[in-house]
């Protein structure tokens, strides 16, 4: 065999070579059909999105996917019990993703998604990550900061914290009126309440000492000091360190005298309310206010369940001080995988195929609280909601920083900053309430905690 003939010969073999190499990297949504794959879930808008689409998935795939769902109080102990069953039970899981994310992933409990993602054989060529925003990704990466973080979950769900309003109370107590600052806020709540002598409660709070209201709690602080104050792990709580607490800081006395403020407007029974009964009170026209997740929105303009349907008002958060910037916090569910689930990567198809760009708008328009950027500018989502609740959120979204604290144990610390909060709303000096928070972390801080 001549020179050339060779060459030719070990060309043509090197191209069907590359060739085959190059068919074998691409993606293929029916990889894995004939596999299985199991969803642990809440009862929650998400899950009624995921299910409309549901079939067309097992269509498009060839993949089963069987769901467990269950009521949001049982979710945490069976997805805990899940993630360190030995042998797996669920391959999917609704992450929150916060301190509980965290801790999973400290404790080896949640499988890496960055391998999947960088693999063009596993991820679909049009599965743009970049359309979620910069601070929903960042909620999603361990170890927070560090240069060989990885991917662990990918956003589900946001919830910015917001301001809603009744318009008709609005109307008859303030002429029409929505307060310009947060201490104007405070003022009219209290103002609401004492005029009608307590048949409209000027606003209700999430007001039960529990660590859970600490993302409504940080949103508000973030309102004050600005998203920049917000250091990854350590968020707006501690000084680059975790040794060193920051809640005397004036700036965050004044956030938490704000949630306090907001609870003196608020019904007699405002310390015993959580979000179901403090949301059911605004939904049944018996406030003025209410500040919390934005996700509570398309359940307000339900008009099967809400007699305020088509009179709430939706506003970013008052700012601090006339004339400034209005900042808020976001706290996100996410999908994940289990580290130990029988299917990740016919998991990964699932996790992939409901957080595509070409389904956000239908799973989306359940909850209100689609993560992509680019299904806030959808028709197919925008139609189903409320305008001034897309302009709100939309808004919020470009000037909110995540609520996130990674730490094991923050729940402890978070407990010391809500007594603040609840000495503020019996009528201590907020300096002195936040000074005895700051000495009880730092006293679990030595304790190793």
């Amino acid at each position: 065999m001549n020179r050339a003939l060779r060459l030719t010969l070990t060309g043509m073999l090197l191209f069907g070579a590359l060739l085959t190499h190059a068919l074998a990297q691409e993606f293929d949504w029916q990889r894995f059909s004939g596999s299985t794959v199991t969803v642990l879930m809440p009862e929650h808008p998400v899950l009624d999105g995921i299910q409309a689409v549901l079939g067309q998935f097992e269509a498009d795939t060839g993949i089963t996917v069987r769901i467990t769902s269950m009521a949001e109080d049982l979710y945490f102990d069976r997805m805990e019990l899940a993630l360190r069953a030995r042998e797996g039970v669920a391959d999917v899981y609704f992450l929150p993703m916060d301190s509980t994310a965290f801790t999973q992933w400290a404790n080896g409990l949640i499988h890496p998604l960055t391998p999947f993602l960088e693999d063009p054989s596993m991820t679909a060529p049009d599965y743009d990550f970049a359309d979620f925003p910069a601070g929903f990704v960042s909620a999603t990466q361990y170890p927070p900061g560090d240069a060989d973080q990885q991917d662990y979950g990918i956003p589900a769900s946001v919830e910015t914290y917001i301001l809603f309003y009744n318009q008709d109370h609005v109307d008859e107590y303030l002429g029409g009126q929505v307060p310009a600052t947060m201490d104007e806020l405070i003022e009219a709540a209290q103002r609401i309440s004492e005029e009608s002598g307590g048949r409209v409660a000027g606003a209700v709070m999430r007001g039960i000492r529990s660590h859970t209201i600490m993302d409504t709690v940080t949103g508000l602080v973030i309102n004050v000091t600005g998203p920049d104050a917000v250091d990854l792990p350590h968020n707006v709580w501690f000084d680059g360190d975790w040794t060193n607490p920051r809640v005397t800081d004036p700036e965050i006395v004044e956030g938490l005298w704000h949630y306090a403020g907001m609870m003196t407007g608020g019904p007699l029974n405002i310390q015993a309310l959580d979000w179901p009964e403090a949301a059911l009170l605004f939904q049944q026209g018996l406030a003025a206010f209410f500040i919390d997740a934005s996700l509570f929105g398309p359940g307000f303009e339900d008009e099967d369940d809400s007699v305020i349907a088509g009179r709430v008002g939706y506003s970013v958060l008052p700012p601090a001080e006339a004339g400034a910037e209005s900042y808020t916090g976001h706290w996100l569910w996410g999908y994940g995988i289990p580290a130990n689930a029988r299917s990740p990567e016919a998991a990964w198809y699932f996790v992939q195929y409901i957080s595509h760009q070409d389904t956000a708008a239908t799973i989306g328009a359940y909850h209100g609280g689609a993560t992509r950027l680019s299904t806030w500018s959808d028709e197919a989502y925008t139609g189903e909601l409320n305008p001034e609740y897309v302009a709100t959120v939309e808004e919020t979204m470009r000037t909110s920083a995540t609520t996130a604290v990674f730490r094991e144990g923050w729940s402890e610390y978070a407990i010391a900053i809500v007594d603040a909060i609840q000495a503020m709303f019996e009528g201590e000096a907020p300096e002195q309430a936040a000074a005895r928070a700051q000495e009880t972390i730092l006293r679990l801080v030595g304790a190793g905690q």
